[in-house]
């Protein structure tokens, strides 16, 4: 046993599971890659003031869950505890908004850090793929990436799945429907900090995921009531895109998520499988947190995607993932000429693209039969001495156990007929 462990609230990636992960990730960013969305990569950490900014002071994620620390030099730095505000960051300091090309469209995947209470599904290391649109008003943007996510879902197998869907109106109409929230929330039983939360986001009210909150709420005026024309007509062409692209969807008027930057189109894909920790991911439009974080104006949208939570929703409907092979063939030498033979047809098979493998540490035939068995090669390739002297190798066919003998030079070609 090893003296130190993983974090609390951590998790490593091992094989096979970690092909799980892989393949997900993988899933979620091939319908993006198809849709004019470029990679980018942020640091692990950023400017406590980044996120304080753009996902707000009164949230759950910047008072209380964010891992904040000084570096040497005094900057006070944080543990990024989620993509968009980095991403932004980024785009606008390589100046990606004056190329002449909005929306300026860049997905992501990395790791994401919160101090939270760990439980299934909630963990203080995370993983997660993100996509941007920096840059455009399009209410066929915001439908855009609502269709991606859905057919990332949908090629991995899950169905059981939900959309929610919501508008939290702009700058015009928001100001309206928090006043009367306010005044509703003051006249309820609340303790202290959602009191205070209220006097300063009183939208994350409605997030409060506590039955004795949730209880006192009912009632409480909606959001939907109070849109502008505007965000109306914005909100209607959202729904109408989405549906005319056969992807189904439940309006959720107290559907708010956990981030202030929000406007407008807000959204979160839910998974009944998961129990308390339902949400699998979520995004939506976020136009003023470019001038938040001392951009200019660029209005856009996104979301993230959990890969951990994705995994789960996956192990929940049962759904087995067809995983690329991790190997092919494996190579048993048997003495030390068939060692330097065999070496230098896997490093053949591999150039080719084949998935191989080879007996290392001069193992005899037993030990290294039983490795192959254990790698999931489809063939194995034995050679000895009398093997080589005849020019031959061993083919074992390890489903079949069907075993042939081989010619040395046309034994690489003869795989890739085999393995096609």
């Amino acid at each position: 046993m090893s003296t130190f462990k993983a974090p609390k609230g951590t998790y490593d990636l091992i094989p096979p599971d970690s092909a799980k992960y892989l393949a997900v990730r993988e899933a979620i960013a091939a319908p993006l890659r198809n849709s004019g969305y470029g990679y980018i990569e942020t640091p692990g950490f950023e400017s406590v003031e980044l996120f304080a900014r753009g996902v707000g002071e009164s949230t759950d994620i910047v008072s209380k869950e964010m891992y904040a620390f000084e570096t040497k030099g005094g900057d006070r730095l944080a543990l990024r505890p989620e993509g968009t505000a980095s991403v932004l960051r980024a785009a606008l300091e390589a100046n990606l908004h004056k190329l002449g090309n909005l929306p300026v469209k860049l997905w992501y995947s990395g790791s994401y850090y919160r101090y939270e209470r760990p439980q299934k599904g909630r963990y203080r290391h995370f993983s997660q793929v993100g996509a941007e649109a920096i840059g455009a008003e399009d209410p066929a943007l915001d439908a855009e990436l609502i269709i991606l996510a859905d057919q990332a879902y949908r090629s991995l197998g899950l169905r059981n799945f939900r959309i929610l869907l919501n508008s939290l109106g702009d700058k015009e109409c928001r100001p309206v429907y928090r006043a009367a929230l306010q005044d509703f929330l003051r006249g309820l039983d609340l303790d202290e900090d959602t009191l205070r939360r209220a006097e300063i986001n009183p939208l994350r009210v409605l997030d409060d995921k506590r039955d004795e909150v949730q209880k006192q709420l009912v009632g409480a005026p909606l959001l939907r009531d109070f849109l502008c024309d505007a965000c109306k007509a914005y909100h209607e062409e959202v729904r109408e895109l989405i549906t005319a692209a056969g992807v189904a969807f439940e309006d959720d008027a107290k559907l708010v998520r956990g981030l202030d930057y929000y406007t407008r189109t807000t959204f979160e894909f839910v998974h009944d499988g998961l129990g308390s920790q339902s949400a699998v991911g979520g995004g939506g439009r976020y136009d003023g947190l470019s001038e938040m974080i001392g951009g200019p104006e660029l209005p856009s949208v996104g979301w993230a995607l959990g890969v951990d939570r994705t995994v789960l929703a996956l192990e929940a409907e049962g759904v087995e993932l067809e995983l690329p092979v991790s190997t092919s063939v494996f190579a048993v030498p048997l003495g030390e000429e068939a060692r330097r033979v065999l070496f230098a047809k896997v490093t053949e098979l591999r150039r080719l693209g084949i998935a191989a493998d080879f007996s290392y540490g001069g193992k005899g035939l037993k030990g290294a039969m039983k490795n192959a068995n254990r790698s999931g090669a489809r063939y194995t390739i034995v050679a000895g001495e009398r093997d080589l002297a005849e020019g031959v190798v061993q083919l074992k066919d390890m489903e079949s156990g069907e075993q042939t003998a081989v010619g040395v030079n046309e034994i690489v070609a003869e795989l890739e007929v085999r393995l096609g």
